[in-house]
């Protein structure tokens, strides 16, 4: 069975090369989440297998969306998405709870790799 996966970033293209990625590697998305608020909400909704969290977001960012998360739902398996150069918000989302992170702009084989490593 497909695993069901929840995309969290605010950059529709981002969202969309993601989506792109994850469903010619046979994943089903779950949904879409554009700000961290949303993506606590859709992650309540769809209980997803796996969650891409983008870190810098309007409203809400990531790692804020991640704790939220993670103390509603402590199994919550959610991967960092960021920007180069965002290495102490990395840290502190791991320690938040994170299993992985991947670096923007995005290579395909690395995102899959990171997937198949937390829900295989």
């Amino acid at each position: 069975m497909a695993k069901n996966i929840l995309i969290c970033d605010d950059a529709a293209f981002m969202r969309m090369m993601i989506k792109d990625i994850l469903t010619k590697n046979g994943y089903n998305i779950a949904g879409e989440a554009e700000n961290g608020l949303k993506a606590i909400e859709k992650y309540n909704e769809l209980k997803p297998d796996l969650v891409l969290m983008d870190i810098t977001m309007p409203e809400m960012d990531g790692i804020q969306a991640l704790k939220s998360i993670k103390s509603n739902d402590p199994s919550a398996v959610v991967i960092m998405c960021s920007a180069m150069g965002q290495q102490a918000m990395v840290i502190e989302s791991i320690q938040s709870g994170a299993k992985d992170f991947i670096v923007k702009p995005f290579q395909a084989d690395r995102v899959i790799e990171a997937v198949k490593k937390v829900i295989g």
